[in-house]
């Protein structure tokens, strides 16, 4: 593969990895500061909900940057944008449910990539 192609590898990661973290940590801070006021999507209960967006917004994207395990890090960033788009915002029109659609191709070009030569872990 071309240097280029590497190249464009890490600016997807950083790219949509560091815009998730905008969402991300936000919800990082409220939880580790003990507010578990938070939607409740897939019946799981609030905590439960909060504990899984920020692994999907929070942590995982920063493994997705540092390119630890790119592929695996990115499903659970994949499960929570399916979940922001298709349940959250489902009867949203499509202009809400936008961000998490693009965020959602996105994670999946990474996952199907993988994090290139650029990446901590290398072939992930």
């Amino acid at each position: 593969m071309t240097a280029t192609y590497h190249l464009g590898l890490l600016l997807m990661r950083l790219g949509f990895s560091g815009l998730m973290l905008t969402h991300g940590i936000p919800k990082f801070i409220q939880l580790i500061n003990g507010n578990f006021d938070f939607g409740d999507p897939i019946g799981i209960g609030p905590t439960a909900s909060l504990i899984l967006a920020v692994v999907g917004e929070f942590v995982c994207p920063i493994l997705v940057i540092l390119g630890i395990k790119t592929r695996i890090s990115a499903i659970p960033i994949i499960i929570t944008m399916i979940i922001a788009a298709f349940v959250v915002h489902a009867a949203d029109p499509l202009g809400r449910k936008e961000l998490a659609l693009l965020y959602l191709i996105g994670f999946l070009v990474i996952a199907l990539m993988g994090g290139g030569r650029f990446a901590l872990s290398r072939n992930t």
